[in-house]
């Protein structure tokens, strides 16, 4: 295995043939094991621009030529992460999609933009791409900064904050919906959760690795008979459909709105240098500053790009780090297959729809494990993290804590300026930000920080090698 200069790998023998992450499976293998992380994202995927297409006043249609334009452009942007090119891309098996944290200021753009609405944010998310691509690099330098007390509490946070997104779709995902929270929806999601847990404990193999998959399939069988499943998207769906360019009219350039999305593509980068950080423990090829600088690179351009095609911002999906966790599948070109897999989707809409049927009740009762799976992993790279040593405890409660605020009291910011809302409404960001300084405070400055980053550092390095 032949490894880049400063990888933390190079003091451990390679073993014989390709590493883990650059292994190709057999195609049918790569088809499914794609096909899985395809479902565990689309809900994701299509949910920004169902919310921003009505707020903006798109029609059924205008939104539905939205959503296979995301479906198109994570595609692309997968492919970017997973394949790369030049210094482009993480080489892991990273999935790309648009970014929730876009979704509030995007709405907010399309309020004050009126009929431009979409080409304003679309002109403002160019801006932010590029700028992204610029400042890859020393967010790269930055990897130091983020040993196992600040990765590991990251990680934690990741997972516990995509579990309301699970419990979310597992009532019914519309919280203005009669059904909503209604005993079918949670027994669909009860349901699929037990069959996802039953196949993973009496399947071997292959199959196993497709539990999530097969669960999905089989909690969509059962959600038929009970209503919850909607076949209209296949009728209503035409064969082809290609996301014609700039669709919606040619970008336009407003100060604020570029100032706004430029906040949350630092958002996004925070976030995505966080997961990738987590990606590359669980795949055992740690992240290394080339290769966090590579991922932002494609998050970057990926957005950059993705409104040519009607595609909003772009980053990293980190409930496929939870499949990857779970399923031990470890090669990025399965998370390819993945990539060409939404391409075909955001061409076909008849295709994309198949998908479609799966109800989020069902997603939800997935969602729990996958989830889950990712918090699981920070809790097991803090184990690694020497807490005992200095403060490093203290930082985790801290970090921790400050990190719930949005889970645990949604309106806790509800006073502060609407443009700080963007960072301060993401867990993630602020968890990471707090642990990040707390790390710095106590491990790092002063004779004693000094002191504590050494033997936090050789913490880390051991850490990484056992993986």
């Amino acid at each position: 295995m032949t490894t880049q200069p400063g990888n933390p790998t190079d003091e451990v023998a390679a073993p014989a043939g390709p590493h883990p992450v650059d292994e190709t499976l057999p195609p049918l293998r790569m088809f499914t094991s794609g096909l899985q992380h395809v479902a565990a994202m689309y809900a994701g995927v299509v949910a920004p621009p169902m919310i921003v297409g009505p707020a903006v006043g798109l029609s059924a249609a205008e939104t539905a030529f939205l959503m296979g334009a995301s479906l198109f452009t994570a595609g692309l942007a997968t492919l970017l992460q997973t394949l790369g090119f030049w210094r482009v891309g993480a080489k892991l098996p990273f999935v790309n999609g648009v970014s929730f944290a876009g979704v509030t200021p995007m709405v907010a753009i399309g309020k004050s933009a009126g009929a431009d609405a979409l080409p304003v944010m679309f002109g403002a998310i160019i801006v932010a791409g590029v700028l992204g691509f610029l400042a890859a690099p020393y967010f790269g330098r930055l990897v130091r900064f983020f040993p196992p007390v600040v990765t590991g509490t990251v990680i934690t946070l990741i997972g516990v904050s995509l579990l309301p997104v699970a419990f979310n779709w597992s009532q019914g995902g519309n919280r203005r919906a009669a059904d909503y929270g209604s005993l079918t929806n949670i027994g669909a999601a009860a349901a699929t959760l037990v069959i996802v847990l039953l196949l993973r404990r009496f399947l071997r193999g292959f199959l196993q690795q497709i539990a999530i998959l097969l669960g999905l399939v089989a909690g969509t069988l059962i959600a038929i008979p009970v209503g919850l499943t909607d076949f209209s998207p296949i009728r209503e769906a035409d064969l082809i459909g290609f996301p014609t360019p700039f669709h919606f009219g040619a970008p336009q350039f407003q100060v604020a709105a570029v100032v706004s999305m430029c906040i949350v593509m630092l958002v996004c980068m925070t976030e995505s240098t966080a997961d990738m950080l987590a990606l590359g423990r669980i795949v055992g090829r740690p992240a290394d500053a080339r290769t966090i600088e590579g991922g932002l690179r494609a998050d970057a351009l990926g957005s950059a790009l993705s409104p040519v095609f009607n595609g909003f911002m772009c980053s990293a999906f980190a409930q496929n780090i939870g499949l990857v966790a779970m399923t031990k599948v470890r090669s990025r070109f399965v998370v390819a297959a993945g990539g060409l897999i939404l391409i075909a989707l955001g061409l076909c809409p008849v295709a994309a729809s198949i998908i479609a049927l799966v109800p989020l009740p069902v997603l939800g009762g997935a969602g729990i494990v996958l989830f889950g799976s990712v918090a699981a992993s920070g809790v097991q790279t803090l184990a690694g993290a020497a807490m005992e040593k200095g403060e490093n405890a203290l930082i985790v409660a801290v970090a921790l804590g400050v990190g719930l605020i949005p889970i645990a009291a949604p309106d806790f910011y509800h006073a502060f300026p609407k443009d700080l809302l963007v960072v301060l409404d993401s867990g993630i960001s602020t968890g990471c930000v707090v642990a990040i300084v707390l790390n710095l405070a106590f491990n790092h400055l002063g004779v004693r920080g000094a002191e504590a980053a050494g033997a936090a550092a050789g913490g880390g390095v051991e850490a990484v090698r056992v993986h």
